[in-house]
């Protein structure tokens, strides 16, 4: 499988991330989508008309959507699939329309009205705490119960990334335990801005 990727983005870091927890193989095309905006260029729209990344290519396959990307990842793994799937990604839609936009804004200079942006990020985060307060509560850590399926890492990227948007994680404990709970999974992978949890832990 071939992944056309820009490092920088929280939406193909999901991918890298879903298939390294799977243990699957991506090839990465890197993609220069700042400042060349090669996303852009004949040869990428003949891929993708919407000039957007990420895209999979597997065998004859092309996919251009992150969700349907996440979905033909873990088809064939039924433990990764809930039952709430469906709102969850397209929860995760609304944080890249709102975390993800800001972080644009403030990093590459993308337009946006960032007041609005921000505020209706943290009204989606504070939809998200309550949430996996909930699920502590239940003794649940994930989003749809004991164990992570694509709802966690559709919402991951753009959570984590929040503060390069501008947007502090400070007010929300439970976002940031299942932050944690996530970067503890056994193959996880990290980007510019999210970290290894070794790489945070104190000296001795």
């Amino acid at each position: 499988m071939i992944l056309y990727d820009y490092v920088l983005s929280a939406s193909c870091y999901k991918i890298r991330l879903m298939a390294a927890l799977l243990g699957k193989d991506l090839s990465l095309r890197a993609v220069n989508f700042h400042p060349a905006r090669e996303h852009k260029s004949p040869e990428m729209l003949a891929l993708n008309p919407k000039g957007t990344l990420p895209i999979l290519q597997d065998g004859d396959v092309i996919l251009t959507d992150s969700a349907e990307i996440l979905r033909h990842l873990i088809a064939d793994t039924p433990t990764w699939q809930s039952d709430d799937d469906d709102h969850w990604l397209s929860f995760a839609s609304g944080l890249n329309d709102t975390l993800g936009l800001a972080r644009l804004h403030d990093i590459l200079g993308y337009d946006a009205d960032i007041d609005v942006v921000r505020t209706q990020g943290n009204l989606a985060l504070r939809q998200l705490e309550q949430r996996l307060t909930e699920q502590r509560f239940d003794g649940e850590t994930f989003l749809t119960g004991s164990q992570p399926t694509i709802a966690d890492i559709a919402c991951f990227p753009n959570t984590a990334l929040a503060p390069d948007g501008g947007v502090s994680l400070d007010p929300y404990p439970s976002i940031r335990l299942w932050m944690r709970a996530i970067r503890s999974l056994p193959g996880f992978i990290e980007m510019p801005g999210i970290h290894r949890l070794h790489e945070l832990a104190h000296p001795a």
